[in-house]
């Protein structure tokens, strides 16, 4: 059996894997409710489980040097040693999360996609490149090496935010004050930069937030009650602080799609666009990613795909433990 996990700043996913990468057991432990990754896998492995295993491979929500792995989000150090040792001697394996959504990606079915742009002009083996907003923003490349593909990993999420509008301009100005200087890609497009943009938004406009909206905002989580009026056209600030989120999204995907030169084509990936997607389906998100000056033209032929299955980075996570042959998108 195989040890996966996915590993991130809120929750983590943990399952059991037979050696085909194939889930045969998992859960979902939050990291509030736990001080280690160790401890969720006292919770997690039962009776005689870690005898059963062959090895692991855990995706985490930060960068990976080596044997250790700091989650961004949580005070945690992944130490690949100490796991190996608590795990029975087994190979273990830290993969940056997007290193591990990048490689989930590949083994999924059609069905688990919505296509934004089918692409016209596909190179077979051609790099791919992935962004991925939830929690935070991850960014990565598919590189075909030999006829299969490594997933090369980056913090790109952490790089300068580049307004290209007035609006946006205004918004970088807004974050600045708020974040006290640097204002990155990750505090744009994530679950916490979603209720930043319905501040702004509201702030801008002078607009007198709505007695109901402010009530459940105040009873629930900021970013999701704002993302769900917005998706029920129920209030004209949440509306645009939502399609300036895919308007930000498309354009940094866009902008990643040009630093790979990505014939392979765009994943959008992470926990937030399944959840927005007739946000991404109305126009907004695309008609950013084309807006590249001379390199329109090349933008339009790139396929551009919206991943739908959650576990794609635990899925990664075990198919690596259990190489696939010939993995291809």
């Amino acid at each position: 059996m195989i040890l996966a996990g996915d590993i991130g700043g809120t929750k983590t996913v943990l399952a059991l894997c037979d050696e085909n990468g194939r889930v045969v057991r998992e859960d979902i432990l939050l990291a509030e409710e736990h001080a280690s990754l160790e401890a969720m896998l006292d919770k997690f492995l039962r009776g005689r489980d870690v005898e059963g295993l062959t090895g692991a491979c855990f995706g985490v929500a930060g960068p990976v040097d080596g044997k250790l792995a700091k989650i961004t989000n949580l005070p945690w150090v992944i130490d690949a040693g100490a796991l190996s040792t608590k795990l029975g001697g087994i190979p273990v394996s830290l993969l940056n999360d997007l290193q591990a959504t990048a490689l989930g990606t590949l083994v999924l079915p059609a069905t688990s996609f919505a296509v934004m742009q089918e692409a016209t002009n596909a190179v077979a083996d051609g790099p791919i490149a992935v962004i991925a907003p939830g929690t935070g923003l991850g960014e990565a490349l598919l590189v075909a090496e030999n006829g299969r593909y490594r997933a090369l990993p980056s913090e790109g999420g952490h790089a300068d935010f580049a307004p290209t509008t007035e609006e946006e301009i205004d918004l970088l100005r807004y974050l600045r004050k708020l974040y006290s200087g640097h204002v990155s890609y990750e505090r744009v497009l994530s679950g916490d930069g979603i209720g930043d943009l319905y501040n702004f938004v509201r702030l801008a406009t002078g607009s007198k937030e709505p007695t109901w909206l402010a009530a459940q905002i105040a009873s629930g989580d900021r970013n999701a009650v704002v993302s769900k009026a917005a998706l029920e056209g129920t209030d004209a600030a949440c509306v645009r602080a939502l399609e300036m989120f895919a308007e930000i999204l498309g354009a940094e995907a866009g902008n990643l799609a040009l630093r790979a030169y990505a014939t392979g084509g765009v994943i959008i990936g992470g926990g937030i666009p399944p959840k927005i997607l007739p946000a991404l389906q109305s126009g907004a998100l695309m008609a950013r990613f084309h807006d590249k000056g001379r390199f329109a033209g090349f933008m339009r032929s790139i396929g551009v795909r919206v991943t739908l299955e959650p576990r794609a980075a635990l899925l990664g996570a075990a198919h690596h433990a259990a190489p696939m042959k010939g993995n291809k998108p």
